[in-house]
């Protein structure tokens, strides 16, 4: 307890930095999964094949040969970057990478005589994009998306490696410090308790995303996709909204 009391202002510091770490990397890949899922149902074959090919690329290599490239091969082309800022960047790569599959998944869920129907009717295709397919394409995104947020936040640990002092790398100083200062290993106790907040953590981001799918299928048993209906009637359907 007297371990608890006595580092509680540094492991608050650490947990914030994970923290921020995690809401800032979720930003920028939301952005990049949005604009490369986007891209990856765009209609130029080489724009379509060169965004599928990038996220392929950073989908495949391992988070953590990402993170040492970020943070040890900038400096070779001229780019100094902070341990902070070089784990914000790969994980926004790795993040935004996995996010775009999942937007291009939810986006191609969406029937395509929905689709063909409304341009029939003489709407425009950023207006079938933002009325027809992402309202109806959201509802299958959020819960995978949910899904990777708990690894983003799981691999926020992986800034010990570089120096960042979240909330893995202050267990591990707190651990060294008493170790070296008072003659005993607090290994055991501190790692356990790392891992109890990570799982708390996780745990929440796991049932919100649970939640989310159950009350998408709910939805869907309520006002089910017209997939079965005349064009006729899927027509009348986009002149109501």
């Amino acid at each position: 307890m007297d371990l608890l009391t006595n580092n509680l202002a540094f492991i608050g510091k650490g947990l914030l930095m994970t923290l921020a770490l995690s809401l800032l990397t979720l930003f920028f890949a939301t952005v990049v999964a949005a604009l490369m899922g986007l891209a990856a149902m765009a209609h130029s074959t080489p724009l379509r094949w060169t965004v599928r090919s990038l996220t392929e690329l950073f989908r495949g290599v391992p988070l953590i040969v990402n993170v040492f490239f970020i943070y040890f091969g900038m400096p070779i082309f001229g780019l100094e970057l902070s341990p902070f800022v070089s784990i914000v960047i790969s994980l926004t790569i790795w993040g935004g990478a996995n996010g775009a599959e999942i937007v291009r998944g939810g986006l191609r869920a969406v029937p395509a005589h929905q689709l063909s129907s409304a341009l029939a009717l003489g709407m425009k295709s950023w207006e079938v994009l933002l009325l027809i397919q992402v309202p109806q394409a959201i509802r299958s995104i959020l819960p995978a998306y949910v899904g990777m947020m708990t690894q983003i936040v799981q691999a926020t640990s992986l800034g010990t490696l570089i120096g960042v002092t979240e909330f893995m790398r202050t267990g591990q100083s707190i651990v060294d410090r008493v170790t070296v200062m008072e003659g005993w290993n607090p290994a055991f106790a501190v790692y356990a308790g790392v891992l109890l907040v990570y799982f708390l953590i996780c745990s929440l981001l796991s049932a919100w995303g649970r939640h989310l799918e159950r009350r998408a299928t709910h939805e869907r048993t309520r006002h089910p996709t017209p997939e079965d209906e005349p064009l006729s009637e899927v027509s009348a359907t986009m002149l109501k909204v």
